[in-house]
């Protein structure tokens, strides 16, 4: 074989090997992920179960095209240990961050992103972080300052403070539109679109003020919930509708005070929807279950006015995928940080082991990938976003990690060893909301509860096939002995294989009012 042969043979394989690089690289897929802060799957009209509250057709599209979650559980019902629990695929003992107050996120360790940034992806992240360190592993980011405001919200881009005029969820929308267009388009991209929306303040915008035209809402079976049956921890709570409380609902909450974010033109367009209304309800001079009748049709109006812009927002960016020939290789999940209380049992907020704060929306579309209009049932979490991403990248689970990739799920596969059992801690306590800490296990029928870190430690345990709706503990109910017995240890077995430390240190308490 002389030398000119030799060299032909190498540019051949040479050729070969490099154009089946270039092709593992171009089938990387694309990945946005559409995060919401405090969006109930109830507010979803592809999850509508009992209550009928909006319509939602472009979140619903997702799922439409995709495939629905049903049992999406996250690990830590609360803003900021979400948001790392989704960065890291790790339990907050593991990334350091439990609770909204005094916790501050470690950018130093693994999360998803840094690893897509190692295999070619561009990677930005827009709007809410709420996680008091800045970003890593980002390209590009703008990101809103604590929780945010709704109106004119002071963001920081890429460490620079900057100041934005109009609505936030239009801002975060249209930023996002914006990095699409000018990122490198030779390359993969993560994009993390994060609304403020439609977390407490629930301000709506301009146009969307007089959406519903005054609709009467239909309430919550458990809106007047007395708590009978349960212990202490569902009494002592600080997060009704019908009891301001400190962190219950407040005159600012019910728009009976003009929000400090609008300026003199958008207070002069919100005054003139609200301040009507307002006197009307001043002179009804309500009270009892009048009162509360009224604070929560308040409520819904608001916070589903601003599901409706996060709607418009969705559509926003699906149209652009569309019209750029991005849909086909961009994997499309949209979710939220947590569940959250419209009503039921009276509350609102989330941090609770009970379905509507445990439980988040989760939709996915992957063309060619997931069969358009599937729905699945199996136990997932946001523990499992990283692994997901990772591995529709083809970039290897880090040990660290204590999720699992979705992707033989939405491939319509249900490994025979997948989850059949979910473990869930919340820490933040006394405030706000004085929600007792607690841990315990999910499975398709049952909850075994612990109350812990107080003088008033207790177990509950529910039947979610008898009781849907959590209004009874069967804990010690000698019917339930024998399941008792068998989720205790189910319980000891998962702490232990999930490096559950035996003590909470006081840290991961949280100390001080948001």
């Amino acid at each position: 074989m002389n030398t000119h042969q030799i060299r032909f043979i190498i540019f051949i394989c040479s050729y070969f090997l490099c154009g089946n690089f270039l092709k593992a690289q171009n089938s990387q897929p694309n990945i946005v992920f559409i995060f919401s802060d405090d969006h109930a799957y109830q507010a979803i009209s592809a999850y509508h179960e009992d209550r009928k509250l909006i319509q939602t057709p472009h979140i619903d599209r997702i799922a439409e095209e995709g495939m629905r979650f049903d049992r999406c559980l996250v690990t830590n019902s609360i803003c900021g240990p979400s948001r790392a629990t989704v960065l890291t695929g790790t339990y907050s003992h593991i990334n350091g961050f439990y609770n909204n107050t005094t916790s501050r996120f470690d950018g130093s360790q693994i999360t998803f992103p840094k690893l897509l940034q190692n295999v070619g992806y561009q990677t930005a992240i827009i709007g809410k972080w709420h996680l008091e360190s800045e970003p890593t592993g980002f390209n590009f980011w703008q990101i809103l300052i604590g929780q945010g405001v709704y109106y004119n919200a002071p963001m920081i881009l890429n460490g620079k403070k900057i100041k934005t005029n109009g609505y936030i969820t239009d801002t975060i929308t249209d930023t996002s539109l914006k990095w699409l267009e000018t990122r490198d388009k030779s390359k993969p991209f993560l994009l993390m679109c994060q609304n403020k929306a439609p977390h407490r303040g629930w301000e709506p915008a301009l146009n969307n003020l007089n959406y519903d035209n005054d609709r009467i809402y239909p309430e919550p079976q458990t809106l007047f919930d007395d708590y009978s049956g349960r212990g202490v921890a569902e009494h002592n709570q600080d997060m009704m509708i019908a009891k301001p409380g400190k962190f219950g609902l407040n005159d600012l909450d019910l728009k009976l005070i003009t929000p400090t974010d609008l300026n003199p033109e958008q207070r002069k367009i919100w005054d003139s929807y609200y301040e009507p209304r307002n006197a009307a309800f001043r002179a009804e001079h309500l009270s009892g279950r009048a009162l509360v009748k009224w604070k929560y049709q308040r409520y819904m109006h608001d916070y589903l006015a601003t599901v409706l812009s996060v709607d418009q927002g969705v559509a926003k960016i699906l149209d652009y995928l569309d019209k750029n020939n991005l849909s086909k290789n961009t994997i499309v999940v949209y979710s939220s940080d947590q569940g959250f209380y419209l009503g039921e049992h009276g509350w609102l907020d989330k941090r609770w082991i009970f379905e509507e704060s445990l439980r988040a929306p989760l939709m996915i579309r992957w063309p060619g990938v997931i069969k358009p209009g599937s729905i699945n049932h199996n136990i997932v979490s946001n523990l499992d976003f990283a692994e997901t991403f990772l591995d529709a990248a083809g970039v290897k689970q880090p040990e660290r990690m204590q999720g699992r990739s979705l992707m033989p799920l939405m491939r319509g596969e249900e490994p025979k060893d997948w989850r059949t059992a979910f473990y869930y801690q919340y820490y933040e306590y006394p405030r706000p909301h004085h929600v007792m800490p607690h841990y315990g296990i999910i499975t398709d029928r049952y909850k075994l509860v612990q109350f812990y870190g107080t003088k008033n430690n207790y177990t509950e345990l529910f039947d979610l096939k008898n009781d849907p709706r959590e209004l009874l503990s069967v804990y010690n109910n000698t019917t339930y002995s024998t399941i008792q017995k068998s989720l205790s240890q189910e319980l000891i077995n998962l702490r232990k294989e999930l490096k559950v430390p035996d003590k909470t240190t006081s840290s991961a308490f949280g100390k001080e009012d948001l």
